[in-house]
């Protein structure tokens, strides 16, 4: 991972060099900070696992059909994932009040904790890397995460 100077974006682009590209490049230079985050992390909890903990707690008690649209994955792959991450203790299963029929997952206190250390690890493989940023760049950086908050906000 390398960091850009003031004069170019993602992979060398100007900055302002469009909406037509600005998109995918955001989601690109997002997705592999991520990946490389993940990566250097020396987690103990498989990734899978923890994004999964990270879904539940971004959607609250949910259904498993819903974890796995939010996820992009199969309903039989949330479902071995949830087991999983129930025999840890990790989420638990509820009643759905809408439908005697169905459940749904939330976190338990001990998935509250696994997802914050998987947050702090994360973290701290980035910070050697922020703290090589000068005031300005990190700056930049916090206004860019103050956009993409709102981004996310918007309906």
């Amino acid at each position: 991972m390398t960091a850009s100077d003031s004069t170019t974006g993602p992979e060398g682009c100007a900055p302002g060099s469009g909406a037509g590209t600005l998109g995918p490049d955001l989601l690109a230079v997002i997705a592999r900070l991520n990946r490389w985050a993940t990566s250097q992390a020396g987690l103990e909890v498989p990734a899978a696992q923890a994004r999964l903990l990270a879904a539940v707690e971004q959607v609250g008690p949910a259904r498993t059909s819903d974890l796995a649209r939010l996820d992009s994955s199969s309903q039989p792959t949330i479902t071995a994932q949830l087991q999983r991450a129930e025999q840890d203790g990790w989420v638990r299963r509820t009643a759905d009040p809408s439908d005697g029929r169905a459940s749904l997952v939330e976190l338990t206190d001990a998935g509250r904790a696994v997802l914050r250390d998987v947050r702090s690890a994360r973290a701290a493989a980035l910070a050697p890397r922020l703290e090589e940023l000068d005031a300005t760049e990190r700056d930049v950086l916090a206004r860019a995460i103050a956009v993409v908050e709102r981004l996310l906000a918007a309906p």
